[in-house]
């Protein structure tokens, strides 16, 4: 199964949604279980659900928004640099 329809459905499941009619929850498994790249992609939707949850409950400014998405994204808690594919307008 192509890795997009795989992230399509895991972004239903992130969401609460069902899942697209051609992926059911064992082969979203299976899938998850042998490709290191949507397992990541994963990691990071669920850290962006957990992001956005805790972002409603502060008002942090533009600055502090972008910092703890970037925090966020990487996982490590870190917003000093860029990470790997990050660009940055000028």
């Amino acid at each position: 199964m192509q890795c997009s329809r795989i992230r399509t459905a895991l972004s239903a499941r992130a969401d609460g949604e069902a899942l697209p009619p051609d992926v059911d929850g064992p082969a979203l498994d299976a899938h998850l279980a042998g490709c290191p790249e949507c397992r990541r992609w994963e990691r990071q939707v669920q850290r962006l659900r957990e992001f956005t949850g805790s972002a409603e409950e502060a008002d942090p400014g533009a600055e502090g928004l972008l910092a703890a998405l970037r925090a966020a994204l990487d996982g490590d808690g870190e917003t000093g640099g860029t990470g790997q594919g990050e660009s940055r307008a000028g």
